[in-house]
């Protein structure tokens, strides 16, 4: 679980993504894929929560799993239960944790779909890698610009010169051109 301190504002559950999601798409482990596929479509949903009777996480089933785990091993999607490929004990984050360290830690993991929970590890919403994006890019648009400014500032006598020879090469051509 992230260990950096959590900042009002930098939680999930401070995040305008994480107020206005829809409710998870849910099912218990046996569930058959085709039933949660069928659900998955009509809600046009990446993937399934898989909770337990006390509707605690205990899984996830995304698009992935079902390509790598059920189609590519020609597995019947109504006979095969989400228990046989839910990926088992999914990384869970509370509602108070930090963004950014998510952000970190799916990078660095590699998964795509981070199931938030409640105190009672109750599911309450998916944050995804896109969620993280509408986070980062403001930040990363500011950095751009600062980095273009402090650039161009701190090397402004040579923007100067390249821009005067390129002018001055520009116009030569013209010239050589309508001279001959």
């Amino acid at each position: 679980m992230p260990e950096r301190a959590q900042r009002a504002g930098n939680r999930l559950m401070d995040r305008p993504e994480y107020k206005s999601k829809q409710r998870p798409l849910t099912g218990p482990q046996d569930m058959t894929v085709f039933e949660a596929v069928s659900q998955m479509s009509d809600k046009n949903y990446g993937s399934v929560i898989v909770v337990d009777e006390a509707q605690k996480v205990i899984g996830v089933v995304t698009e992935r799993d079902i390509m790598n785990k059920l189609v590519a091993k020609n597995l019947d999607a109504s006979k095969t239960a989400l228990s046989d490929i839910m990926t088992r004990n999914p990384r869970l984050a509370r509602e108070t944790d930090d963004m950014v360290d998510w952000l970190r830690i799916m990078s660095n993991e590699r998964f795509r779909r981070l199931p938030v929970v409640d105190d009672d590890d109750r599911i309450k919403a998916v944050f995804t890698q896109g969620d993280f994006v509408s986070y980062t890019w403001p930040d990363l648009m500011y950095q751009m610009k600062s980095i273009a400014t402090a650039t161009v500032t701190k090397n402004w006598p040579l923007f100067l010169i390249g821009g005067g020879v390129a002018a001055y090469s520009v116009l030569m051509v013209i010239v050589m051109s309508v001279v001959m």
